[in-house]
């Protein structure tokens, strides 16, 4: 048999002593009586479905943090009220934000979330107008300087990304003025050697020359810069003395690509003294044009992996919960973060068995961003930075480390909570870890942790792997 209280002892409690004896009536009428011996009365994010007022006994809060459930008050105060209290602030079906367990065998007064909801509805308008105005108000408070952080990353990732992507670009459009250039001499003089004074046989000896060059230009080997000069020079005086004229100005070229006296001696014995300077121009601008076409290649590449970066870091044509692979994800936000990374030395220490793990890449990319720029403005742009991965037990493990001055004690257990920052005004919200800490806890049911002392600061997030991994 369900046991209830009568109006008179429910006028008792402090929550309802205002209360007219309708209201009261009413109360003892929808709500009902709950003893719990032992253990929890409910757990943080359950359906929060009911409203608990203690009657008798004693109950300790607690809320999750990472992996410890934190302790936050205790009571044994009759009256004492906890529960689905959303409806003040127009939440009925809101779950329950923390976990209640009793410490010693207690009674509760109980009303549904339902119940309380109307109630307090047809009861106090005014209050739950005015509740609901402050609690919306800080909501799209909080919402609006979330989505500033995230533009304020966006315009700073976009600055970086289009900085990266102008040197490449920069660099091939130069590289096909110039090859434009050397074509068009390298055209003249092969038009002036097939005069006809060349038999066929040189001429196919001079082709093979060509050949021969741009293929030793493509495997030379890297040599000191005083190696270098000291070639260049030997090279220059032997052009200038067989009349080639600005023998310095083709001997730089030539010599870059391993070609040395020796090789001009075999130029001048297979087409003459009156052939030489020509030949050997063609032969200069032939390998200096297949250098050009190397720069424009590898110019080429690093848009394209640029734009590949950046396609992986935004997931834009990527289902939301995706089987993804965290090294990918994590190369691909250090790519977009180069500009900001210069003068930082990156070491990858990535696990090579860990495998994929399903999560909304978008978003896990957005905390190494903030995580990785928190690092980069600790070390004030000096350092070393470690992304390391590995496999803890069920879950994989991805840690940042950077050898800034550390974070000091009284800090290090706020960095999560939200606007809280140690950046001068204006150059931070103090938004952006407590975005990664939701990401990571809230949406991938994760963990993130920070240990830090001098030289020695090292942000760690932990996610679930599959079951079947």
């Amino acid at each position: 048999m369900v046991e209830r209280l009568t109006p008179a002892e429910l006028r008792t409690l402090f929550l309802f002593e205002d209360l007219d004896d309708d209201q009261l009536s009413w109360l003892a009428r929808e709500g009902w009586v709950r003893a719990v011996d032992d253990g929890v009365v409910y757990s943080e994010g359950e359906p929060g479905v009911y409203c608990y007022v203690l009657l008798s006994g004693a109950i300790a809060m607690s809320k999750r943090f990472g992996r410890q459930d934190v302790e936050l008050n205790r009571s044994d105060r009759r009256g004492v009220y906890a529960g689905a209290f959303h409806a003040l602030y127009g939440d009925p079906k809101g779950g329950y934000s923390a976990t209640m367990r009793v410490i010693e065998p207690s009674r509760f007064f109980v009303l549904e979330a339902d119940t309380m909801f109307r109630m307090i509805r047809a009861w106090l308008p005014m209050a739950v107008h005015l509740i609901q105005g402050v609690v919306g108000g800080m909501r799209r408070t909080n919402s609006q300087l979330g989505q500033r952080e995230r533009l304020m990353a966006l315009g700073s990732l976009s600055a970086g990304l289009t900085h990266e992507l102008n040197n490449p670009a920069s660099a091939a459009v130069e590289a096909v003025a110039s090859l434009r250039e050397r074509l068009d001499a390298a055209q003249r003089h092969l038009d002036l050697l097939a005069d006809g004074t060349l038999d066929p046989e040189t001429m196919r000896l001079v082709v093979g020359l060509r050949r021969e060059a741009v293929a030793e230009a493509r495997r030379v080997p890297v040599r000191s810069p005083l190696a270098l000069s000291d070639a260049q020079d030997e090279l220059s005086d032997w052009l200038e003395d067989h009349g080639v004229a600005d023998g310095w100005d083709l001997a730089p070229v030539l010599v870059g690509a391993g070609l040395d006296v020796t090789w001009a001696e075999g130029v001048l014995a297979a087409v003459g003294a009156g052939k030489l300077d020509g030949v050997v121009r063609w032969l200069a601008y032939s390998v200096d044009s297949d250098a050009l076409l190397g720069e424009i290649d590898d110019s080429a590449k690093r848009i394209s992996s640029l734009i590949g970066a950046a396609k992986a870091y935004s997931q834009l044509d990527r289902t939301p919960l995706q089987l993804a692979d965290l090294h990918v994800l994590l190369d691909s936000t250090l790519t977009v973060l180069t500009r900001r990374l210069a003068g930082i030395e990156v070491v990858r220490d990535y696990d090579p068995a860990l495998p994929k793990v399903e999560v909304y890449a978008a978003e896990l990319n957005q905390v190494w961003t903030n995580i990785v720029e928190n690092a980069i403005d600790a070390m004030g742009g000096a350092g070393t930075l470690t992304v390391r991965t590995g496999r803890d037990r069920d879950r994989a493990l991805v840690e940042f480390g950077d050898t800034g001055p550390g974070i000091p004690p009284e800090h290090r257990s706020r960095v999560f909570e939200p606007f809280f920052t140690t950046k001068p005004v204006g150059e931070g919200t103090g938004l952006g870890l407590d975005l990664a800490w939701r990401v990571v806890v809230d949406t991938h049911h994760g963990d993130l942790q920070v240990v830090s002392e001098p030289g020695d600061t090292r942000f760690r997030v932990w996610l679930p792997l599959r079951p079947t991994d």
